[in-house]
């Protein structure tokens, strides 16, 4: 069943709390001070019964300018309002700020709803109807339905819970399949429970004993108990009016504003991406810079406006802004948000959260509007794709980009999958998502890294894998990085050469005399394979210069020579015999011994340890007491 939350707005003692008693037969003045003085400071929340058998909740906010900002922690989960205008008096200032508010959060639904007719005669009462008929003119509430009423005597009440009941047969239902969200607009502790707190549920459902987290806070905590309407429930569903008892958290960690939330399932932010709209007949002009009061949700939060395309914003004007904060906030793309001067305090006008947690921009950047203005209208596909193509180089995954986008894993790889498909991005390991234009740049430094080394290295085989690795993506080595590096081969760009990095297509070229210092070097190593001289004899029986003997050298042992030992180099062909040999005797005879072997190679036992020991490192064979065997 569709779930309904109904708010009222209105100038102060136009008669909001006293509607809502004829409505509920129940008052939502709680507090002493509101009971004493005759208005409400506080939000008050009840609900009733409508004809079609849905329960709806119900919000009554202050009328009073001092309480606006009670107000506004209201009434953003309202799906349908009541603007309460007194017959005798009209159209008030908080009317038009109310009416102000609620166009900007986008509210969608409404009925006016004049009071106190009693107290004026016929002829007033149809001035006042064409006075607010003019004043909602271009608004959400032009074509609504407008309804005279008697709270106090119960005249009208029964058709405008009639027209109420119709009304939401209209409302949008709320995405219950969305992560959990929910803007705590009250908290407070019950004897014998301990925390708990209230608002309205936006988005998704919270079951009993599910895990959530509170934002910006980062809290864990469980659910205890959920109550509805006063009724205890297993599970509360997106558009319900909501009181949770929290466990593992105490009341003081918890302040209105706050949001209850599905775990990692938002980033807080301190920066956030908007379309800024200002009203027409605000006073003032929006300078760079600027500090204003931002409501979002149940939240007050102080930042500063920086003009992205303008010098100034006035009044009626639209611009791509950020907004840059002072204290950290969770929301999500599409958010609504009320924007008010800080001192002397005005509402300016609405912002629309085009990104939720972008990079800090400079004015006047096309490439930053030409991005806004994707993200702003852009498919899902392609708001996705900006964000990949953003943090691409931390190797994001769907875990990750559901966070930054505030969706579900399983809708984020969809899109990826789609994305994929049209070769706008790519999978690395099936997990990791990298954006087509980063894998050109990877390429692109691939190579420059690469021409450059052999330039500096013509004689040796490549670069070490660490090293390329950490020039080439410097916070992402592991698997990532190697998964990388196999799709750089494949791409023909990079080959892997054991622990080297080479570009595809390079290969060691020596010049006459480098060739004739390689051959006098095999020719030593060859001669007597396992009885092989050392390195500092063979480069001083040579006439070359040394710095040319060592390159050619260097070069040798990534492919033809292997140091065996501190002071013992074989040449490869030697040690590739050595291996088979064994590898022959241990197949027929089951295991060799140390004397076994060095006969085998006839050489010395130097010569024969130092390649059991080689062979037992590398895997090859293993020792058990004194003979080996294949590992």
């Amino acid at each position: 069943m569709k779930n309904i939350v109904i708010g009222t707005a209105g100038h102060i003692d136009h008669g909001k709390t006293t509607l809502i008693k004829a409505l509920t037969g129940r008052s939502t003045d709680r507090l002493k001070e509101e009971k004493k003085r005759g208005i409400s400071i506080e939000l008050g929340f009840t609900h009733f019964d409508l004809p079609s058998g849905r329960r709806a909740g119900i919000i009554d906010v202050p009328g009073h300018e001092k309480f606006i900002k009670h107000m506004l922690a209201g009434v953003g989960g309202m799906d349908i309002v009541l603007l309460v205008v007194a017959a005798d008096e009209g159209v008030m200032p908080q009317t038009k700020e109310h009416l102000d508010i609620l166009s900007l959060l986008n509210i969608k639904k409404g009925i006016i709803v004049i009071t106190k007719e009693s107290l004026v005669d016929e002829e007033w009462l149809q001035l006042i109807k064409e006075d607010i008929r003019q004043k909602v003119k271009s608004t959400f509430l032009e074509n609504a339905k407008m309804m005279v009423v008697d709270s106090v005597g119960g005249t009208g009440i029964k058709e405008l819970i009639t027209i109420i009941d119709q009304l939401t047969d209209e409302t949008e239902s709320r995405n219950i399949n969305a992560p959990v969200r929910m803007p705590i607009d009250r908290v407070f502790t019950i004897t014998g429970f301990g925390t708990v707190v209230t608002g309205t549920l936006v988005e998704g459902k919270i079951t009993v004993e599910d895990t959530l987290e509170i934002l910006p806070q980062k809290i864990k905590v469980r659910i205890r108990n959920i109550q509805v309407h006063g009724n205890s429930v297993e599970t509360a569903y997106a558009g319900q009016r909501v009181a949770i008892n929290l466990a593992n958290i105490k009341k003081e960690d918890i302040e209105r504003g706050y949001v209850l939330a599905q775990v990692n399932s938002m980033e807080t932010t301190m920066m956030i991406d908007v379309r800024i709209k200002t009203l027409k007949d605000v006073s003032r002009v929006i300078q760079n810079r600027d500090r204003v009061r931002l409501y979002h949700g149940s939240t007050e939060i102080f930042g500063r406006i920086m003009l992205l395309e303008k010098q100034e914003l006035s009044p009626g004007e639209s611009d791509f802004v950020q907004l840059r904060l002072e204290e950290s906030i969770a929301v999500k793309k599409g958010d609504h948000i009320v924007v008010r001067f800080y001192s002397p305090i005005e509402t300016i006008g609405g912002a629309i959260v085009i990104d939720n947690n972008p990079q800090k921009h400079k004015r006047f950047d096309k490439r930053v509007i030409q991005e806004l203005a994707i993200k702003e209208k852009g498919t899902p596909e392609d708001i996705l794709e900006k964000h990949i193509e953003r943090y691409s180089n931390q190797f994001p995954d769907a875990a990750y980009l559901a966070k930054t986008t505030v969706q579900q894993i399983d809708e984020v790889k969809k899109l990826v999958t789609h994305l994929v498909a049209v070769n706008r991005v790519l999978l690395l390991n099936n997990t990791n998502v990298l954006h087509q234009s980063y894998y050109t740049e990877i390429k692109e430094k691939a190579l420059g890294l690469l021409k450059e080394y052999h330039k500096s290295n013509p004689l040796r085989q490549g670069m070490m894998k660490e090293e390329f690795k950490g020039k080439l993506i410097p916070n992402n080595a592991g698997k990532s990085g190697d998964a990388l590096l196999a799709l750089l081969e494949k791409d023909e760009i990079i080959k892997v050469l054991g622990k080297y990095i080479a570009l595809y297509d390079f290969e060691i070229s020596f010049n006459k005399a480098q060739i004739q210092i390689k051959s006098i070097l095999e020719e030593n190593y060859l001669k007597e394979p396992f009885a092989t001289p050392r390195l500092e004899d063979v480069i001083k029986s040579m006439e070359f210069k040394k710095q040319e003997i060592e390159q050619v050298l260097e070069s040798m042992m990534a492919k033809e020579l292997m140091k065996i030992s501190s002071d013992i180099v074989l040449h490869e062909k030697a040690y590739q015999k050595s291996k088979d040999l064994l590898i022959q005797y241990i197949e027929k005879h089951g295991s060799i011994s140390l004397a076994e072997f060095r006969d085998l190679l006839n050489t010395s036992r130097k010569y024969a340890v130092a390649l059991l020991e080689y062979f037992d490192n590398n895997r090859v064979t293993k020792r058990l007491e004194d003979r080996r065997t294949l590992y």
